[in-house]
């Protein structure tokens, strides 16, 4: 059983080297830096969906059940991007992506928003090899074959540091998740990319839940906090971000969950770590 489980996380783990991966934003490493080359674009809070040209899977390689309506006139080629609803409901598609049952009518309310076509530039000896070029093919195919769910992210040459600032609060005021920054000339890259960034207004990470600790006033004879181990070993508290059904029925021993940080303390531990959500 031990060995079916690492199969399956080695396996699952490769396949998510083989798609682009977003590093993190530094605006230090771009202070003295010109922005022209590079396109801003909204970081929407979806699941991410590999269009294989044939049906959809998850970043870990898991297919994704889709009505047939959805998928009508998709092309017969690869794209990368999310299945999203709408803004603040990452919740709501993320149980719709996990159910076997196909739910029409939620269906409906979904759009695949495109952030690249991977294998273009080879498939259509593209010259430049540019984003923009590669996103220029869907264009076009869907002129053809039109498609109520085919959206793609608009990407927005930067003028200069205020055009991405003004961009990037105005989405973070209107509640959405950050931005995706990508250089225009770089082919789409397998793995962490250096020229595909994302800025958000905190980091997350994942962690395991080993204990919790016992909640005290209001939260009497409740969880005050989970009791996380991280990566390296070391264990963080998490109370912000539990509602009162997971301070009732917490996640359990052994749980991977989601939560976010504000940068880290001089200690390397993550600062004020809240709750988001358990890893499916």
């Amino acid at each position: 059983m031990i060995k079916i489980i690492f199969i399956a996380c080695f396996i699952s783990f490769s396949f998510a080297s083989e798609i682009l991966l977003l590093s993190k934003f530094n605006m230090q490493e771009f202070k003295d830096k010109n922005f022209s080359g590079y396109l801003m674009s909204e970081k929407l809070d979806g699941v991410r969906g590999i269009w294989n040209g044939n049906y959809f899977h998850t970043r870990q390689n898991q297919t994704i059940t889709t009505p047939s309506f959805f998928i009508k006139n998709f092309p017969p080629f690869t794209l990368d991007g999310e299945l999203w609803i709408a803004r603040s409901q990452f919740d709501e598609i993320s149980s719709l992506v996990r159910s076997d049952e196909v739910n029409v009518e939620f269906w409906k309310k979904v759009t695949y928003n495109v952030f690249d076509v991977p294998n273009a530039c080879e498939e259509f000896n593209l010259n430049p090899c540019t984003l923009e070029n590669r996103l220029q093919v869907l264009q076009k195919y869907l002129q053809k074959h039109p498609s109520l769910y085919i959206k793609i992210i608009p990407q927005i040459p930067i003028k200069d540091k205020k055009h991405l600032n003004d961009f990037y609060e105005n989405i973070i005021k209107n509640k959405g998740e950050g931005v995706v920054i990508r250089k225009n000339l770089s082919p789409y890259e397998k793995g962490r990319s250096k020229e595909a960034l994302k800025l958000k207004p905190y980091d997350d990470a994942e962690c395991e839940v080993v204990g919790y600790t016992k909640g005290k006033g209001k939260f009497e004879n409740q969880v005050g906090s989970l009791l996380c181990k991280m990566p390296d070993n070391k264990i963080i508290k998490i109370g912000s971000g539990l509602k009162d059904e997971d301070r009732r029925n917490p996640p359990k021993i052994g749980t991977i969950i989601t939560y976010k940080f504000s940068g880290l303390t001089k200690n390397s531990l993550p600062r004020f770590p809240v709750f988001l959500r358990v890893r499916k």
